[in-house]
C-alpha cells in the first residue's frame, strides 16, 4: 500500500509489491509529475488513484503527466496488444515489433501526435510473454485525461494527456485510476474490466438487438422504397430481425438530422410508423458531433463548434481527417450549452416524435479530438466529448439503445449501450480476416464494459455498378466463396454480440434464411481464445452447453484437435451433422482455406441441445 504524500519530480517513490496469483511480483515505478506540480498515488490492490496538485502561489499548466517513466522489462520479442484512441485503431506483435491492425491508425488517419522512434498506445497494454504470466497496465477510468503508453526495447513511459489545462494554486485535480495486475491473460483481461466498470459502470440494457442494416446494400443512396421491400422480405421469411436500421443517407446535410431528403416524402416519422405497423422496430444513423457547412446547424450556429486559434469553427481537414464524404466536417464543442440543448432536442424529437429508441452514432471521434478550442476554456477534449454524450442520454433516455461507432473507445465508457468493435465490415476475404481480429482482441470487452458490435454479417455477394475507361456501364458481381462466407457468420457468431444483417434480403437465398437464423438470438457470449492469433476458441453458453471455433485464416487446408469430454454429443454448428471423438480428442482434417468450423457441444445429462 502506497500512501498519498505529494510526490516531487523525478523522486523514485517505492518498489511497488503486489500479490498477484499467489506469487509477489516486484516492479520498480518511478511516479513524477509536471514542473512545479505534485503527483500524488494511493493503491489498494491493483487499482491506483492518481491526483495532482498545485503548491505554488501562481496557476500551472499541465500537459503531460508521466506517471511512470523506467526500463522496458520484457524482451524484445514478447508478444503485446495495445488499444487505439479510436475503435479503428488496435496494435499488436512485440515489443521490438509493434504494429497497427486494421484500417485506419489513430497517428496515419486521424493525425494524433506520435513521438518518432517510438511504439505508441492508449489506456491498455498486455504482455504475454511465451514462459511467464501476462502483464496488464492500464487506465481503468477516463473522466477527463487519456492515458498513453509509450515504448522502445529500452523505456517504456505511462503517461496521462492534461491537454494544457491550468491548475490554481492550491488546487488538486483528480487524474485516472491505474490498474496493474498479472496473471493468466483472460483472468487480468477480466479482473481489469471489472475495475473499469467500478468507475463506469455497463449501461442497462434489455436484450442484445438483432436486425437489418442499409449501409452494406445501398450505402447513402437509401430509400424508402428499399427499407420497405427489405422489411417486408424479413417478415415473410421469417426471421427474427428485430430492427430496421436506417443508415446514413435519409437527411440532406450532415447535422440537420431532423430533415430529410426528397427519398423520404413522408418524412421520417411516417416510414418508422410503417415500420412499427410490419411489426418492427425502426432504428435510425446519427453522426451527432459533425456537420458540413452547407447544413443550416453550422450556418445558425457556427459558435457552437470547436474553434482555432483566431476564434473561427475549425475545418477537421486543418487538423485530422476531413471525413469519409461531404466534408470537411466541424466539430460540435459539448462543453457548449446551446450545442448541448441542440442534442438533447434531436434525439428527444426521435425518440418521442418518431418513436425511435435505437440510434447508432457515428463519426463521434470528432467529438473528442484533441485540436482546437472549447467554449470552456479548462475543458479537456474528453470532457468535452462525454458532456455531449451526457445531453444525448437526456434526449433518448437511457432506456433506449445507443451504438458508439468509430467512437473514441475509453472516453466512452459508461455512455454508450454497444460498441462497434470493428471497422465497417465489406465483401471480401480480406476484410473479414481483419475483422475477425479486431474483434477477438475486444471479445473480453463484451458484457463488461458494453454490447460488441461486430458489424452488420453479410452471406452473400452484392452486385456493383462498373464504369469502364470507355464509359461503359455493367454490373458485377463479387467473388467472395461460400467458405468465405461462413467465415465471417462464424466471426460474428463467436463474437457473442450484435447480429444485424446486411443484405438485400429480397434476393436471399433459401439457404442464407436459414444460416441468418442460426445467428439469431446472439448467444450472449463471446468466445475465448488462448493463441495471438485467434484461431480456436470456445464459447461457454452454459453447463452442458458449448461452441467450439476454428479459423483456417492461411492458404492450406489445416487439423486441428481438440479435447473433449466423452460424454458430450458433438455437431457441426451450421449443418447439424454429428461428429465423433476418439480417445478424448476431436480432430478435424482438411479444414480448408479461408473457411471457419463451428462445433456444437451439449452434454445430454445436463442440458438440452441449444437451439436458435
Amino acid at each position: 500500500m502506497m500512501n498519498s504524500a505529494p510526490v516531487p519530480e523525478g523522486e523514485l517513490v517505492s518498489k511497488i509489491l503486489l500479490k498477484m496469483e499467489g506469487k509477489m511480483n516486484r516492479l520498480q515505478f518511478t511516479l513524477n509529475s509536471e514542473s512545479r506540480l505534485l503527483l500524488q498515488a494511493d493503491w489498494e490492490g491493483s487499482s491506483c488513484d492518481l491526483s495532482l496538485h498545485n503548491p505554488t502561489g501562481e496557476p500551472v499548466t499541465a500537459g503531460e503527466i508521466t506517471v511512470y517513466s523506467g526500463r522496458m522489462m520484457f524482451q524484445s520479442d514478447t508478444p503485446c496488444y495495445g488499444e487505439g484512441y479510436s475503435k479503428l485503431a488496435q496494435y499488436k506483435g512485440t515489443v521490438g515489433d509493434f504494429t497497427m491492425f486494421g484500417k485506419h491508425g489513430d497517428h496515419e488517419h486521424y493525425r494524433l501526435p506520435v513521438k518518432e522512434g517510438w511504439n505508441q498506445c492508449y489506456n491498455m497494454l498486455l504482455f504475454t510473454p511465451a514462459v511467464g504470466e501476462a502483464l496488464l497496465l492500464g487506465f481503468a477510468s477516463c473522466h477527463r485525461f487519456g492515458g498513453i503508453f509509450r515504448f522502445n526495447k529500452e523505456q517504456l513511459h505511462i503517461l496521462l494527456n492534461c491537454e494544457d489545462i491550468v491548475l490554481q494554486p492550491g488546487e488538486t485535480i483528480a487524474l485516472e485510476q491505474f490498474f496493474m495486475e498479472s496473471g493468466d491473460k483472460n483472468k487480468v483481461l477480466e479482473a481489469f474490466g471489472e475495475a473499469i466498470c467500478r468507475n463506469h459502470p455497463m449501461l442497462e440494457i434489455k436484450e442484445i438487438p438483432t436486425g437489418w442494416c442499409s449501409w452494406l446494400v445501398y450505402g447513402p443512396n437509401i430509400t424508402e422504397q428499399n427499407i420497405c421491400a427489405n422489411m417486408m422480405a424479413i417478415k415473410e421469411r421469417g426471421l427474427a430481425l428485430k430492427y430496421i436500421q436506417i443508415d446514413d443517407g435519409y437527411q440532406p446535410h450532415m447535422g440537420d438530422w431532423l430533415s430529410v431528403t426528397d427519398k423520404f416524402n413522408g418524412g421520417i416519422r411516417k416510414i418508422c410508423a410503417v415500420i412499427k405497423k410490419a411489426g418492427f422496430e425502426p432504428a435510425i444513423w446519427v453522426a451527432p458531433f459533425i456537420a458540413e457547412e452547407g447544413s443550416k446547424l453550422f450556418g445558425e450556429h457556427p459558435d457552437w463548434f470547436v474553434t482555432d486559434g483566431e476564434g473561427k469553427p475549425l475545418a477537421s481537414d486543418r487538423v485530422s481527417f476531413g471525413g469519409w464524404r461531404c466534408g470537411p466536417w466541424y466539430m460540435l464543442d459539448g462543453t457548449h450549452p446551446g450545442a448541448r440543448a441542440y442534442l438533447t432536442h434531436v434525439f428527444r424529437v426521435m425518440k418521442e416524435e418518431w418513436g425511435i429508441h435505437y440510434f447508432k452514432l457515428d463519426a463521434n471521434m470528432w467529438g473528442a479530438l484533441p485540436f482546437g478550442r472549447h467554449h470552456e476554456k479548462n475543458r479537456t477534449c474528453i470532457e468535452a466529448y462525454r458532456m455531449g454524450m451526457e445531453a444525448i442520454l437526456e434526449g433518448a433516455g437511457r432506456d433506449s439503445f445507443l451504438l458508439g461507432c468509430n467512437a473514441p473507445m475509453w472516453p466512452s465508457l459508461g455512455l454508450v449501450h454497444g460498441m462497434r468493435v470493428t471497422n465497417d465490415n465489406s465483401r471480401s476475404y480480406e476484410r473479414f480476416y481483419s475483422l475477425a481480429q479486431e474483434c477477438f482482441h475486444r471479445n473480453w470487452q463484451h458484457n463488461r464494459l458494453w454490447i460488441n458490435d461486430p458489424d452488420a454479417f453479410v452471406l452473400e455477394n452484392h452486385e456493383k455498378e462498373m464504369v469502364d475507361p470507355a464509359g461503359r456501364r455493367s454490373l458485377v458481381k463479387g467473388k467472395v466463396t461460400e467458405d468465405e462466407f461462413l467465415l465471417c457468420a462464424a466471426y460474428v457468431l463467436a463474437s457473442g454480440g450484435m447480429a444485424l444483417s446486411g443484405d438485400d434480403i429480397t434476393k436471399q437465398t433459401r439457404e442464407n434464411d436459414i444460416r441468418t437464423s442460426k445467428l439469431l438470438p446472439p448467444t450472449g457470449v463471446a468466445a475465448q481464445f488462448e493463441d495471438e492469433e485467434c484461431e480456436v476458441g470456445k464459447a461457454v453458453l452454459s453447463e452442458g452447453r458449448e461452441l467450439l471455433f476454428f479459423f483456417n485464416y492461411g492458404e492450406e487446408e489445416k487439423d486441428y484437435m481438440f479435447p473433449v469430454k466423452e460424454e458430450y454429443q458433438i455437431s457441426d454448428y451450421w449443418t447439424e451433422e454429428r461428429l465423433e471423438a476418439c480417445g478424448g480428442r476431436l480432430v478435424l482434417k482438411k479444414v480448408r482455406p479461408h473457411s471457419a468450423r463451428v462445433l456444437e457441444l451439449v452434454c445430454p445429462n445436463k442440458q438440452e441441445p441449444f437451439k436458435c
